[in-house]
């Protein structure tokens, strides 16, 4: 893989932050950074939100991603699944309150105002 300039301040904001957006066009390398940045975490988990199979996981997210709180968690084409935001809030609250407050989420779409928006929010 080429080596991204963006990799370090990505791992510097998830030090910091629970959530951390990568947000761009299509096709300008989002997944390729996201998966290397999950390997490069024991544990990751990735999820595309695009296969059924990964959507279908998150039918009850809290229930799926309490099993991960420890382990970073690479939501790829989170603008699939908007309603995931609302759960995932409450997440971040709560691992705040348990002592897992950063490096928790990776997430990935293309930009737009309704994802921004969104992401904003969590």
């Amino acid at each position: 893989m080429i080596p991204r300039i963006a990799t370090a301040p990505i791992e510097h904001a998830l030090k910091a932050q629970a959530a951390v957006a990568i947000i761009g066009p299509r096709q300008v390398g989002k997944t390729t950074l996201a998966r290397a940045i999950a390997d490069s975490h024991s544990g990751a988990l990735y999820l595309d939100l695009e296969a059924r199979e990964d959507r279908e996981k998150l039918i009850e997210p809290v229930l799926f991603l309490r099993q991960y709180e420890t382990n970073l968690v690479v939501l790829d084409e989170i603008h699939r699944v908007p309603e995931l935001f609302s759960s995932l809030r409450g997440i971040i609250d709560q691992g705040r309150r348990t002592g897992y407050a950063t490096g928790r989420f990776l997430i990935l779409g293309s930009a737009s105002i309704d994802l921004l928006r969104q992401s904003g929010e969590s």
